[in-house]
């Protein structure tokens, strides 16, 4: 199976709304940045928070990203995290997260083994390092 037939992103942005926010990497900053037309510290100072001294996105008062308006307005440059979902390092751990973050994501397939599911994170994983 490939990643398409695990998960199929229905751009609906339930997963950039909700509790803990999304990192951002230095080269994640650098790439917003440039795509805002500012510099990487005036990004983190406008759109970021810090959490755990680490800078995250922002998020608006109805709990979506910043950067949400019905569709993701720096989808060319997204943070690596935002790129990766749903394949995350935490369903490697415990293939029961695949199933827990299906409850928030209706483009994730359940009926699938979990054997199958971990052999496609670590695929996808390799390929977006």
């Amino acid at each position: 199976m490939k990643q398409p037939d695990i998960f199929k992103c229905e751009k609906c942005g339930d997963c950039c709304k909700g509790y803990g926010g999304t990192f951002v990497t230095e080269k994640d900053i650098k790439a917003i940045a440039a795509y805002l037309k500012t510099d990487p510290e005036r990004f983190v100072e406008d759109y970021c928070c810090m959490s755990g001294g680490r800078p995250v996105l922002a998020q608006k008062k109805d709990g979506y990203c910043i950067f949400w308006d019905k569709l993701c307005t720096i989808h060319p440059v997204k943070p690596k995290m935002c790129k990766q979902w749903p394949f995350i390092k935490n369903v490697l751990i415990d293939v029961n997260n695949w199933q827990i973050m299906a409850g928030a994501c209706r483009g994730i397939r359940i009926n699938v083994s979990d054997d199958i599911i971990k052999e496609c994170v670590r695929k996808e994983l390799l390929k977006n390092q």
